[in-house]
């Protein structure tokens, strides 16, 4: 495979985690006002997003045992949004549809202020396991230069991630990225996971370099963007990395690592394991080996960090994976996150054929 074109899709950036105690809702309206002024929302989204994690947060103080709010930019292509995550260990919701609804909660379970926060936002999305924890998420797009916010485009491979830096730091050593490429058939892309070796400063240098690299990056056989990585984490401390190639005109996805980088592609009922080799990006990087998988329609590819236990199963996490990819990223770091350690995740979906 030669050189191509490629065009930036979505990538990892600045995560405010915010734990659950008594000034949450303050502090995260806050913080979405200032994520709201970096990227212009209107006067009026923008008192919808305040509404929006004021809800979630009451609801994370009432009902969950343990919690947090993430909230961040996210970008796909040429459009930017307020994204809002909210992720707890509680006790879920016993009726998701009745809950989104009508903003009840008969059990006294998670769940009152779902329907509120359906109605503010422009999308939302929620997935509860009984027992276990509730992911919810809300979206708010910025208006184009035109003055509306630009309708979704559908995309046959829906992209996205997260990352959550140890506790105690500010910064996270892990990262990903998603390019679409041009020349192997239509809605190709390359998706990158990277773990920064440590924690910290240094770690989350590393990070940045493999995530400008591979943006940079004019190949798109996995194996040849892990070079021009490996070129471009050369005088730092390294990196375990994961370079994959969706291929929708074969059905498959290929991959090439070096590292503690888990990578699979889960359906409802089971999930294919793609390898990596031992080595460390930038600093020893042996001969690449790339490793494939069916690609079925239903299916997601999921890579992740050392940061989140590889013990998880698709089959625990039942109706996820027609989930927005966000949330599926949300969900299986909160129930696979490592506390000792920065924890990163990037999901790539795809729907079911019409």
């Amino acid at each position: 495979m030669g050189q191509v074109s490629s065009t930036f899709v979505a990538e990892a950036g600045d995560v405010c985690w915010l734990r659950a105690d008594v000034a949450l809702a303050a502090a995260a309206r806050h913080q979405a006002a200032q994520l709201a002024r970096g990227v212009h929302l209107s006067a009026e989204h923008t008192a919808r997003l305040e509404l929006c994690v004021t809800e979630l947060a009451t609801n994370l103080l009432k009902h969950a045992h343990d919690g947090a709010l993430a909230l961040r930019v996210v970008r796909d292509r040429d459009r930017a949004a307020v994204e809002c995550l909210s992720l707890d260990n509680g006790p879920g919701i016993e009726d998701v549809p009745r809950a989104l609804r009508d903003g009840t909660s008969a059990t006294g379970t998670l769940g009152i202020g779902l329907g509120a926060v359906g109605r503010l936002a422009d999308e939302s999305g929620v997935h509860s396991l009984r027992g276990r924890g509730t992911v919810v998420y809300a979206r708010f797009w910025a208006a184009a230069a035109g003055g509306a916010a630009p309708e979704p485009q559908p995309h046959p491979v829906a992209t996205g991630g997260l990352t959550r830096p140890i506790s105690g730091e500010q910064v996270c050593g892990d990262s990903w990225a998603v390019r679409a490429v041009s020349g192997h058939g239509p809605d190709a892309l390359t998706l990158m996971m990277c773990d920064g070796l440590g924690h910290g400063p240094l770690a989350a240098r590393a990070a940045d370099r493999a995530r400008e690299a591979f943006r940079d990056s004019r190949h798109m056989d996995p194996a040849a963007v892990l070079g021009d990585v490996h070129l471009g984490l050369r005088g730092t401390r390294g990196a375990a990395v994961a370079i994959a190639l969706v291929d929708l005109g074969e059905e498959r996805v290929r991959l090439s690592g070096v590292g503690n980088i888990s990578a699979l592609v889960a359906s409802e009922g089971s999930r294919s394991g793609l390898l990596s080799v031992p080595g460390i990006v930038g600093v020893q990087l042996p001969r690449p080996r790339t490793f494939e998988a069916a690609f079925p329609p239903g299916s997601a590819l999921i890579m992740h960090s050392d940061g989140l236990s590889d013990r998880w199963k698709p089959a625990d996490l039942p109706g996820l994976f027609a989930k927005d990819p966000s949330l599926v990223a949300a969900q299986i770091l909160n129930q696979a996150a490592v506390r000792r350690d920065d924890a990163g995740i990037v999901v790539a979906v795809r729907g079911q054929r019409p």
